[in-house]
């Protein structure tokens, strides 16, 4: 069987698409601070704004479509023998419209809610409120995103570290290399793994990685997927 793949996405490969990256240079998020709206203690202390941001935020992802690097990636996926693991830290879903199917949302997903009471996940792609009923257990005010907030830990961490260590390359796109768990996922993988970052510019860990690839996403994701696929 061929060599494992995985692949890691961040803001960057979401930009392109027009999909606001998940800090500003001031530190605000869609003009919100982060401990406003991205926080369990922000949710219990003003669950009505929290809501509203993230509503706001599924609203704008209607408007947006995957680009040639999401549509790369699923190709790679598609066509490449062996498995490619994609973990993306993007809450949209760009990466499932694009039709990459063996993925994980280790942040979350937007289009998504959570049942506090009931621990139920469930698919909501509308506006969500106070008022949101569970559609698992009918409760009432117990609702909230399906987002890995700050101060929470991530998904699915155990097979990400499991995949981590069997692959023989692992990619980063788009990444900044300022959240952790995922900026340390380059020094996870076993010591003959080939490892390459794609990026605007270099992230806080580049130099960690094999190869160093600056660019578009747009550019030089494709580039690099009919690379791997013609070395099979």
């Amino acid at each position: 069987m061929a060599a494992s793949i995985v692949l890691l996405t961040g803001a960057g490969i979401s930009a392109e698409s027009g999909v606001r990256t998940f800090r500003d240079g001031d530190g605000l998020w869609e003009q919100h601070r982060l401990e406003d709206v991205a926080t369990p203690e922000a949710f219990r202390r003003d669950p009505a704004l929290v809501h509203r941001f993230y509503s706001e935020r599924r609203q704008a992802l209607a408007g947006v479509e995957p680009n040639l690097a999401h549509q790369a990636l699923a190709r790679l996926e598609r066509e490449r023998p062996g498995e490619v693991l994609l973990v993306t830290q993007n809450v949209d879903d760009l990466h499932d419209r694009a039709g990459s199917r063996n993925l994980i949302h280790m942040h979350g997903e937007l289009l998504k809610g959570r049942c506090l009471a009931c621990g139920a996940v469930f698919a909501w792609p509308g506006d969500m409120s106070c008022d949101s009923r569970c559609p698992a257990c009918s409760g009432v005010g117990r609702v909230r995103p399906h987002i890995v907030w700050f101060h929470e830990l991530p998904m699915d961490m155990d097979r990400i570290y499991d995949a981590l260590q069997r692959c023989a390359l692992f990619a980063a796109i788009g990444t900044s290399g300022h959240v952790y768990p995922a900026a340390g996922f380059v020094e996870a993988v076993g010591p003959d793994t080939r490892t390459v970052e794609l990026n605007l510019a270099p992230s806080l860990v580049a130099s960690a990685f094999h190869e160093l690839r600056t660019g578009r996403a747009t550019d030089l994701v494709p580039a690099f997927v009919d690379e791997l696929l013609a070395g099979l």
